[in-house]
């Protein structure tokens, strides 16, 4: 084991946000104000559409208590003093802009207590609005959050709403029972895989202990020896492309197995187990991993490295260069592995990630199964990353593979 594995795994126990948590209910936020919103426009139209129909109202009965308060005549008698009968005839031209003025008064004032009640009655009603569109959308955001997880995890998760009875309800259960059929479905495909590649895998391994008789034997000419020796290097790559096609039919599957693990120790465990490969071939190996911790499977992520490793290292040229390296930022864990080897153009990467595709002068390898990037590309979608590759100038390829950082809890450590 290296020196630094032992600091490296203390330092990857540290807690990560899990990805997409800061915009997880963003959906049922956004329909819970707009709820809100509706709510509150609906009540002080309508509050205002009252107060307003209140004011005419009111204003007309006011004007007619104005009216039997104000007569607006008066019988002057010639009897009376010149300085009463002044005084009444004064009252009586001023009666009409006295009715206008108590009756603008009355409506201002109306019109001010009205606003004010109706504004108070609205900051609550709105605020109870806010509480109602929570308790409707509450759902909702529950059907949201299962589908996020179930998306980029499992398919075994459930929404189990208790409700009463209604369309909410009607809604997760469908969603339910949708999830029963797919979780059936998947579990049948796998059952279906595994059968296969068991009978497949039985007449490759009876063909391979009848050619391995055969060349055993003492009467055996050359000529049978070296046809004994091609069938069992071809029954070893038909064995080789079963197990690669299991690794691709599972990591298109639904993930089942997911712990904390980090990506350095998986890097180290497969550059040791390569490194007698890569000193066969002259090639050097710069190991330049740090701490990145993931929520995953770990065989398929430490599969994932071994393809990167090994095709680094099967299309490579003598005395070339394999760099590794490992690093986590923010929200994602990145492992990087580039190598030299022969000029690819751009145009050629997604031949490269495309399933039994391989270039020109990667055909004649007698290794290759033709799926070690799309398997690659295919564990990291599965774990709600990505894989992409960029052509090195001078030669040579860079994968990238991008996976989301785990969230907090124990690292699965790889003990070596």
């Amino acid at each position: 084991m290296r020196s630094r594995t032992a600091a490296r795994r203390a330092a990857a126990v540290t807690a990560y946000p899990a990805p997409g948590s800061d915009a997880r209910h963003t959906w049922g936020g956004s329909l819970r104000l707009r709820l809100t919103v509706v709510f509150g426009v609906m009540f002080f139209v309508a509050a205002a559409a009252v107060l307003a129909v209140t004011v005419v109202l009111v204003g007309n009965s006011m004007r007619y208590g104005l009216d039997l308060a104000f007569p607006g005549s008066y019988s002057i008698d010639p009897g009376m003093s010149p300085d009463v009968q002044k005084y009444l005839a004064q009252q009586q031209a001023a009666q009409p802009a006295t009715k206008r003025i108590m009756l603008a008064s009355m409506q201002d004032n109306l019109l001010f207590k009205g606003g004010l009640t109706v504004l108070t009655v609205g900051v609550v009603a709105t605020t109870a609005g806010w509480l109602v569109a929570g308790r409707l959308v509450r759902p909702l955001s529950m059907i949201s959050s299962t589908a996020e997880r179930i998306a980029g995890r499992t398919l075994h998760r459930r929404i189990d709403l208790q409700a009463p009875p209604g369309e909410v309800k009607s809604l997760a259960d469908s969603f339910d029972s949708m999830l029963d059929r797919l979780d059936q479905a998947f579990a049948g495909q796998s059952r279906f895989i595994s059968n296969a590649a068991h009978e497949l895998k039985t007449p490759i391994a009876v063909n391979r202990t009848l050619v391995e008789v055969a060349m055993g034997r003492p009467e055996a000419p050359p000529e049978v020896r070296q046809l004994g020796e091609n069938l069992l290097a071809v029954a070893a790559r038909h064995e080789r492309l079963i197990d690669a096609l299991l690794t691709l039919a599972r990591a298109e599957d639904s993930l089942t197995e997911l712990v904390p693990l980090d990506l350095a120790e998986l890097a180290e465990s497969v550059l040791d187990s390569a490194a007698v490969e890569a000193e066969r071939r002259g090639v050097t190996m710069d190991d330049q991993v740090q701490p990145a911790t993931v929520t995953g499977d770990p065989v398929l992520l430490e599969q994932v490295v071994r393809n990167l490793v090994d095709n680094a290292l099967r299309y490579n040229v003598p005395g070339g260069k394999v760099t590794v390296r490992t690093s986590m930022g923010r929200q994602d864990a990145e492992i990087l592995v580039g190598n030299t080897g022969p000029v690819i153009s751009a145009h050629e990467i997604p031949v490269l990630f495309a399933p039994f595709r391989r270039l020109t002068d990667r055909v004649g390898s007698a290794r290759g199964s033709g799926l070690g990037l799309s398997i690659v590309r295919a564990v990291a979608q599965a774990h709600g990353g990505e894989a992409t590759a960029l052509p090195r100038r001078g030669g040579g390829l860079t994968v990238r593979v991008l996976l989301p950082v785990a969230g907090p809890g124990p690292v699965a450590g790889r003990g070596r």
